[in-house]
């Protein structure tokens, strides 16, 4: 590791996408020692700011100066499944130059080869092993290893390079619950600079403090992610405050400019009728007259500029309160009666080899989570229960309308409006009656007719979801893969609530088990190989 301190530091910084839409202007940020988690709401700009540092992308003006040499975990990792494991690492020539050396070829350039670093073996199967990737050896493919697997692999190569710098985009992504938790170990050693791009709140609170990137400007909070949350919630509460405060100020410079436009009108209406009757020598009057309506002119102006002031104010403290919307949901039509059988599996055997023995019922209206390992078949389930995928045999059954919305968020057309695609799955309802329903999941007005590929990770997850919500007939049965992925914390919350507002059968496959919590799951089911009911006391099982 460098022996200068360590920073990130950037001045000035403007960045504009091709087709003009600009992101930042003039920002200036800096981070320093410690774990910085960068949150904001889709779109802000946290993952461009990211490879803005990484120097992925090149800044429309300023600079970025980094201390130190950087690691950068993309959000999306693609690993070329030919690699072999110690090539993925990074350390595949100096294993080659220490055999060499073993086996008794003393060629020099052997020894520049491997430098100082004698143990790299030791030290990468140490760092693999600290992982969670034990097993796996240095001489396997990375087309052998899972896509969670393939996350931790490129971890790994980060820190065994050892960078004075680790950037970290939303790097639990697809990572099942044993790997989160060797994810969050690795975090919790890390002691150089490291900035970590996440919603999952677990990783959030290891963090030393928060930076909330908003509207093109970052702003800063000790302490973890429920210090923020505390801190944020006392400055809204006060904002709120200052909203109506401010409020009542603007009626009341309103109302006394009124008063003081009627006091100046009845003044100038006993100056004219004075003037009219002649009661003092005309010189006289002409100089009342004037003083009178310099008089009102200041007067007026005086007020004027007192409600304009007014109103600056009360825009002020609106600009500080931050947009809470959220979707409120009415489907009466979703409500499934307690009891009632919504799903039946068979002895159902799963393509890719998993299965679920026996018999298994789904009863209204329940809430299953659906956890375990990736790889393990929890989406292949969900995708044979929707009938996208035959089962090798038995039988998977539904006695309700269900609706399915998988991870990559294809049930939308994207060459259609928000209300166009709505509509698609509610061909019976009217235009004033989708777009009536699409307010309720905040696509109001214009925003019903954005293009489904226009649409940021935020607003295209809120669109699915109000596509088969609304549809026709309703569903009695929501199943959902991976729902918060790539949700910032804000669309997380309107996810909840959304759910929360549900009255059917819900089956949700999720590794965010805080947010499934706040669903108010009622079963726990694990799939490892087969289908298992657990404890909610065994969810969070050691990894």
């Amino acid at each position: 590791m460098s022996t200068f301190p360590t920073s990130i530091t950037c001045t000035s910084l403007s960045f504009a996408w091709p087709d003009g839409t600009s992101v930042f202007d003039d920002l200036q940020v800096a981070f320093g020692p410690g774990r910085t988690g960068l949150v904001g709401v889709n779109g802000s700009g946290k993952s461009t700011l990211l490879k803005l540092i990484s120097g992925e992308l090149t800044p429309a003006d300023g600079t970025v100066r980094v201390a130190g040499e950087i690691g950068y975990l993309p959000q999306n990792v693609a690993l070329d499944t030919g690699l072999r494991v110690d090539e993925a690492l990074d350390i595949a020539a100096k294993r080659a130059a220490l055999h060499a050396i073993e086996a008794g070829d003393v060629s020099e350039e052997h020894f520049d080869v491997v430098g100082d670093d004698w143990d790299v073996e030791e030290r990468a199967l140490a760092a693999l092993g600290e992982l969670g990737l034990g097993h796996i050896e240095l001489d396997r493919t990375i087309g052998e290893v899972s896509g969670g697997e393939s996350v931790l692999l490129r971890l790994a190569a980060l820190l065994l390079r050892r960078p004075d710098v680790l950037l970290l985009d939303e790097p639990t992504n697809n990572l099942d619950l044993y790997a989160r938790r060797r994810l969050y170990s690795a975090v919790e050693a890390w002691s150089g600079v490291m900035v970590v791009v996440s919603h999952d709140r677990e990783l959030l609170e290891l963090v030393d403090q928060i930076a909330d990137l908003r509207s093109g400007e970052v702003t800063w909070y000790g302490g973890n992610y429920s210090a923020y949350e505390e801190t944020l919630d006392a400055e809204q509460e006060a904002a709120e405050r200052m909203v109506r405060v401010a409020e009542a100020d603007l009626k009341k410079q309103k109302r006394e400019l009124v008063e003081a436009h009627t006091k100046l009108a009845k003044r100038v209406r006993y100056g004219n009728k004075m003037y009219d009757n002649k009661r003092e020598p005309r010189a006289v009057m002409k100089v009342r007259k004037r003083t009178a309506q310099e008089s009102a002119g200041k007067h007026r102006i005086m007020h004027e500029e007192k409600l304009a002031e007014a109103k600056e104010r009360l825009d002020e403290a609106v600009d500080a309160v931050r947009d809470d919307d959220e979707i409120r949901v009415d489907l009466p039509y979703t409500s499934v009666p307690p009891g009632r059988t919504v799903l039946t599996l068979q002895e159902l055997e799963l393509a890719y080899g998993a299965r679920v023995a026996g018999s298994f019922e789904l009863r209204g209206p329940e809430r299953i989570a659906l956890i375990g390992r990736n790889g393990a078949g929890k989406t292949t389930l969900l995708r044979t229960i929707a009938g996208e995928l035959d089962a090798v045999c038995g039988e998977a059954r539904a006695h309700v309308p269900l609706r399915f919305l998988p991870q990559r968020l294809d049930v939308l057309d994207d060459e259609l409006t928000v209300a166009e695609n709505v509509a698609r799955f509610a061909p019976g309802a009217t235009k004033n009656r989708v777009r009536a329903r699409l307010a309720r999941f905040l696509f109001k007005g214009a925003r019903a007719d954005q293009r489904a590929a226009t649409l940021s990770g935020g607003e295209r997850f809120r669109a699915a979801l109000a596509a088969l919500m609304l549809a026709e007939p309703a569903p009695q049965l929501l199943m959902l893969d991976e729902p918060t992925n790539n949700l910032d914390m804000a669309s997380v919350r309107q996810l909840t609530t959304a759910l929360e507002s549900y009255e059917g059968t819900l089956i949700v496959a999720s590794h965010d088990v805080p947010f499934l919590e706040s669903i108010g799951i009622t079963r726990w089911l694990l799939m490892e190989g087969e289908l298992k009911e657990i404890t909610p006391e065994a969810v969070g099982y050691p990894a």
